[in-house]
């Protein structure tokens, strides 16, 4: 076995990127203080082709550094708009017809392996603070919870990894 050379993963220009068909699925970042985990979320949707990204309140912006970091160049292909209100940005998604889902440990949550993606409504998901999660105010408007399935003690993870966790589960299932 060998790895590939970078000329053999056939990558496309950012432009080609940009224009290139997408996955009909928004990341919502409700409050995230880490920049480095914003720079994780735009690789990862980068990774997936999904159509983009809404950074809200506290949420680093590109050209943030920390976020430049760990993107690898992603903010320049990944669409992405700030709202400096979480809730205004929920209900923009849904006067847009975006259903709108929190990743989130809740009370009448459905599991990730149970939730039934919709055929041909854009879905929205909305990932929170890396403390406090999906703020209540937010928890109320959305039209439920995604909860990945945990077994260890703690019963968190971290934020890049629950956005790598669920953009793979929905495209494995969408191939």
């Amino acid at each position: 076995m060998r790895k590939l050379g970078m000329e053999e993963l056939q990558r496309v220009s950012a432009e080609e990127a940009r224009s290139s068909p997408k996955i009909p699925v928004m990341l919502v970042l409700d409050n995230v203080r880490s920049a480095l985990n914003v720079g994780s979320a735009f690789r990862t949707a980068d990774a997936f082709a999904i159509e983009g990204i809404i950074l809200c309140g506290i949420s680093a912006q590109p050209p943030h550094r920390e976020i430049l970091k760990t993107a690898l160049g992603a903010t320049e292909t990944v669409k992405w708009k700030y709202f400096a209100d979480s809730i205004e940005a929920v209900a923009y998604l849904r006067e847009q017809g975006w259903e709108v889902w929190a990743v989130e440990q809740a009370e009448g949550s459905i599991t990730l392996q149970d939730f039934q993606i919709p055929d041909n409504l854009p879905l929205a998901l909305v990932f929170g603070n890396e403390v406090q999660g999906v703020s209540e105010e937010v928890m109320a408007r959305v039209q439920g919870a995604i909860e990945i399935p945990q077994f260890g003690a703690k019963h968190s993870l971290n934020i890049a990894v629950s956005i790598g966790i669920v953009l793979w589960e929905i495209t494995r299932r969408r191939l």
